[in-house]
């Protein structure tokens, strides 16, 4: 029987895998798995998980021959999963011993779905911790009921899949997998799926996972074309909230939460490439002229007066022309 299995998705991290396995080490028990999805990495990160598969205890290793980007490889890792329970972990960061059972304890004792936890983040030398932004801790309650209000931080815009753990209930009733394909934003779609459709789920205070930020490799660092899936991801979010039986009181927060994902991306546009750089303007323009326009109006009404102007700008941008690719 195992109990919890854990999905650590690998790419191109030869310098921080090491470290990745080690705190799993440190988290190993006889009931746990850990499932090491290599996407096809093309430094030495795949005979360092050849290692691991015959030194760590509980570990399956798993190589992709094409690289398909982190929604298409936690999902190749859920697919393998046997556990009671899932939960992720990215492949350059890391756990404090004996973190997992303190989680697993925590999802048993509440009995819900999914539970929902702090984290620390680091950044070179600095720590900081991160909370999830929802103020009743182990306390179970309906997941929809924490998505809103749509003017504030809420428990959807804490995406993380990783500050978490997910009973098997969830992969049953398809909730647990990422769109396929996806190289950023992935967790969006994901995390506004679990809480429009699970039962239940709570928070609770528990850090253990150490989040490293400004690792050159991340897609948070690049500024390619794969940074513009969050369009795509975003999209999906709205989409899918428009046929929600609560649609009219949620799609203001998708669409608010969309504004401002665009408006960072645009007020950070120096660090794309300029042929991309040109495209999120062109395909962000065409996004804000997919959404509902009224929600749309509301949403900027209600941003402050910076990036409310910087999309209303783009919102006047001319539509491409016909057969112009955007």
């Amino acid at each position: 029987m195992v109990k919890l299995s854990v999905i650590v998705p690998f790419y191109n991290v030869q310098q921080y895998a090491p470290d990745t396995l080690k705190s799993l080490r440190a988290n190993a028990r006889a009931d746990f798995e850990f499932i090491l999805v290599d996407d096809c990495s093309r430094d030495e990160t795949p005979d360092i998980l050849a290692r691991a598969e015959r030194e760590l205890p509980g570990a399956v290793y798993v190589r992709h021959e094409e690289n398909g980007g982190l929604a298409t490889a936690r999902n190749t890792g859920i697919d393998k999963a046997r556990g009671d329970y899932l939960t992720f972990l990215d492949g350059d960061d890391w756990l404090a011993p004996g973190y997992y059972e303190q989680l697993l304890a925590s999802i048993e004792d509440l009995g819900c779905d999914f539970v929902r936890t702090d984290h620390v983040q680091c950044t070179a030398r600095a720590r900081s911790i991160h909370r999830v932004p929802h103020g009743r801790r182990g306390v179970v309650m309906r997941p929809r009921d924490a998505i809103l209000p749509a003017d504030r931080s809420t428990s959807v815009d804490y995406a993380y899949a990783w500050a978490g753990i997910y009973h098997r209930r969830l992969v049953d009733r398809g909730l647990l997998h990422f769109t396929d394909g996806l190289r950023t934003a992935e967790d969006r779609p994901w995390i506004w799926k679990l809480h429009r459709e699970a039962e239940s789920f709570a928070t609770v205070g528990l850090l253990g996972v150490f989040y490293r930020r400004g690792v050159a490799s991340s897609l948070t660092q690049i500024g390619d074309v794969r940074q513009l899936d969050f369009i795509r991801a975003f999209d999906q979010v709205v989409a899918e909230t428009a046929t929600d039986r609560d649609a009219e009181k949620l799609l203001p927060k998708a669409v608010r939460t969309y504004c401002a994902i665009i408006s960072h991306h645009l007020g950070s546009i120096e660090r794309f490439e300029p042929a991309v750089a040109r495209k999120l303007k062109s395909m962000s323009a065409v996004a804000l002229r997919r959404m509902p326009q009224d929600v749309l109006d509301d949403a900027l009404d209600s941003m402050d007066v910076q990036r409310a102007t910087r999309l209303r700008r783009l919102r006047r941008r001319p539509a491409p022309a016909a057969g112009v690719a955007a």
